[in-house]
């Protein structure tokens, strides 16, 4: 006798999910176990209320709503927020981020320089928020407009 189980609607529970983009650089993910925000590694996007903030959420958005989603939990930050890779269709969504001119490579906390390398060449094609003369870079703008 041969007996067949399906597990997939089982494992589908465990699938984590986006229940909420902050921006472009957080998310708030629930689990089978648990809803955390995730801060995702290596990138630092513009806040909502800066200038194109609202354009690298929706960046995000486009790339992970609705995505197949797979969480590599690596640590937390000041802000007991948990920090990792964030992977929507088997996109890294911080390389997805970068490349495409919608956050900076993070030099002081990540020493992933395929980013650097990333960040460099989106700046020198005008993409995203290179497209502005001088962009203002979050750490500064977060300095200036404390929450």
């Amino acid at each position: 006798m041969f007996l067949s189980v399906n597990y997939r609607a089982h494992s589908a529970d465990l699938t984590p999910k986006i229940t909420y983009f902050y921006d472009g650089d957080t998310v708030k993910i629930k689990d089978a176990f648990s809803e955390y925000k995730l801060r995702l590694t290596d990138i630092d996007a513009p806040e909502r209320n800066q200038i194109y903030g609202k354009t690298a959420r929706r960046a995000l958005i486009n790339l992970c709503e609705n995505a197949d989603v797979r969480v590599y939990v690596m640590g937390k930050d000041r802000y007991k927020r948990n920090v990792g890779k964030l992977i929507c269709n088997n996109q890294d969504a911080s390389v997805y981020m970068v490349k495409n001119g919608h956050a900076w490579f993070n030099k002081h906390y990540s020493m992933d320089y395929t980013l650097d390398l990333a960040e460099e060449e989106s700046r020198a094609n005008q993409l995203g928020l290179w497209k502005q003369k001088n962009p203002t870079p979050p750490w500064l703008w977060r300095q200036k407009n404390p929450h």
